[in-house]
């Protein structure tokens, strides 16, 4: 029997994250070890955005393994929900504007700020900025 719940969910993996202003983004070492960052995020249709610096080790675990889970959390990544297992990306150069887009309209001036005070200090320690995108599991690409 189909419920009018689980199409929902279908169609919306990440709704448990509405409302939130971070997920918690969880990455597996090779041992399998489980390893946890807050970040902040924006939903856009069926998809998750984030924006993060290279390189981390959380971009190498996502090269060996994209299986990621995400639930709301709290700044310092306490979980505030069952989490959605999903796939990461790291998004091409051709990618990366809409991923923008979608945070800044999340974010605001927040946001803005963040790019303007923030994001200069990483690209003086030597690091780039680059975008993520989590499609819940057995999503297509």
């Amino acid at each position: 029997m189909h419920s009018d719940h689980s199409s929902e969910a279908a169609g919306r993996p990440f709704a448990d994250l509405s409302g939130h202003k971070y997920c918690r983004l969880v990455t597996f070492r090779r041992s399998g070890v489980p390893v946890v960052t807050p970040m902040w995020f924006a939903v856009d249709g069926d998809r998750v955005y984030m924006k993060t610096e290279s390189p981390t080790a959380k971009l190498r675990r996502i090269a060996n393994d994209p299986r990621v889970e995400l639930a709301a959390c709290t700044v310092r990544g306490t979980a505030l929900g069952a989490a959605t297992a999903g796939r990461a990306r790291v998004l091409g150069s051709g990618e990366a504007a809409r991923a923008e887009t979608v945070l800044r309209r999340r974010y605001g001036l927040g946001r803005r700020l963040f790019s303007v005070l923030v994001e200069p200090i990483f690209r003086l320690r030597g690091t780039t900025s680059v975008y993520l995108e989590v499609a819940a599991a057995g999503a297509p690409r």
